[in-house]
């Protein structure tokens, strides 16, 4: 009791003994194993079903906490987030057996998005793709043009301009704001 005081833990956790998997839980578990390497992309519902038509009467929740045991989770389609703008341009790619050996010869944007409580928060970053590090970077609450275009100067304010500038088909990143700040710069894009 003196340790558990001392480490601020109370005793109940101090001499806990988790419980070991049933028989019953083993049998489960390794037939949504089965069925999860036959269907991956079944969630716990329709591992249920699947369960009850081979005679296995078993809740759902005992099956979803299974399978976060087990570390399974469904397949399913990424949402696509890089959504070229209408009428954007096509360039060409420039990359193709490029030896990139120098800093400030291809530069790369890309946009992350961080889950809050009430939505999303964007983080997009210019990085240098031979130095491999952050150029520099904004955080926004929209996924509008600006923080990309404010992250863009501000790289170029710091650093030499790169040769080419590489990123997805995003529609920040295929705007007319965005792709003349590089074109007045010189620089070739690379979508």
């Amino acid at each position: 009791t003196r340790r558990c005081e001392l480490l601020a833990v109370a005793r109940s956790t101090a001499y806990y003994q988790p419980e070991a998997v049933s028989e019953e839980d083993w049998r489960l578990m390794r037939l949504i194993d089965e069925i999860h390497l036959q269907y991956p992309f079944f969630g716990s519902r329709r591992i249920r079903g699947e369960l009850e038509d081979r005679e296995r009467k078993v809740s759902r929740k005992r099956v979803q906490r299974l399978m976060r045991q087990m570390g399974l989770q469904a397949l399913y389609p990424r949402r696509r987030t890089s959504q070229p703008s209408k009428g954007h341009k096509i360039y060409p790619y420039l990359l193709r057996d490029l030896a990139i050996d120098r800093p400030n010869q291809v530069w790369t944007a890309d946009i992350c998005y961080i889950p809050m409580a009430k939505g999303f928060m964007y983080l997009v970053a210019i990085m240098d793709w031979h130095a491999r590090r952050v150029l520099s970077w904004r955080v926004s609450n929209t996924l509008d043009t600006d923080f990309c275009i404010e992250a863009l100067q501000e790289a170029l304010q710091r650093f030499a301009p790169p040769e080419i500038f590489n990123t997805d088909q995003g529609t920040q990143f295929t705007s007319e704001a965005f792709t003349g700040v590089l074109k007045e710069q010189g620089i070739a894009i690379e979508l």
